[in-house]
């Protein structure tokens, strides 16, 4: 859905998008895997810097949700997750702040985000609302065990043939601290 200024100007737009799972490209690692769910309301903020100079804000306000696929980060195994998320964002134009000094950027400036053109994409919005809603890594239990890091056995499925690992002599003085520091 593409969010337009000219439509903007005559009244705000309400969405209520519904993405059909593996709709919206969430990069090489990440798959939506469930329907996208999205509401919400766009608004138009006129900011007058000057007594010529109208800059057209783009306000949207909503919320959004869908299932995502990910590979564990200790055993790669599929893990699916929902992800909700409630968002109040701020788009200019870009190069609208070209020239500004920026000695300091407040909470409020790091917030705000830019479109080029006569609008902006929904689909963008939401992309991005995803990324910054699932965490760095996600596991597929807390009890993983893994991969074995010299044949790439899942340790989850059941032992392995490998030797266990021989202890790297460079660590050979720090091998008791353990026992220590517990006494």
């Amino acid at each position: 859905m593409f969010i337009s200024l000219h439509e903007l100007e005559k009244r705000p737009i309400d969405f209520g998008e519904h993405f059909a799972p593996g709709t919206v490209d969430l990069g090489a690692d990440l798959r939506q895997s469930g329907t996208l769910n999205s509401s919400g309301r766009a608004t138009l903020i006129e900011e007058h810097r000057g007594h010529k100079s109208v800059i057209q804000d783009i306000r949207l306000v909503g919320e959004m949700s869908t299932e995502i696929e990910i590979a564990c980060a200790r055993c790669l195994e599929p893990v699916r997750r929902d992800v909700a998320r409630s968002f109040e964002l701020l788009y200019r134009p870009r190069g609208s702040d070209a020239g500004r000094e920026e000695l300091s950027v407040t909470a409020v400036e790091a917030d705000i985000g830019y479109y080029d053109g006569d609008g902006l994409l929904l689909e963008d919005v939401l992309r991005e609302q995803i990324l910054l809603a699932i965490p760095l890594k996600i596991v597929c239990r807390e009890e993983c065990k893994v991969l074995c890091p010299t044949c790439g056995k899942n340790l989850n499925e059941g032992g392995c043939q490998c030797s266990p690992e021989t202890t790297d002599v460079r660590w050979s003085a720090l091998e008791g601290l353990k026992d220590k520091l517990q006494k």
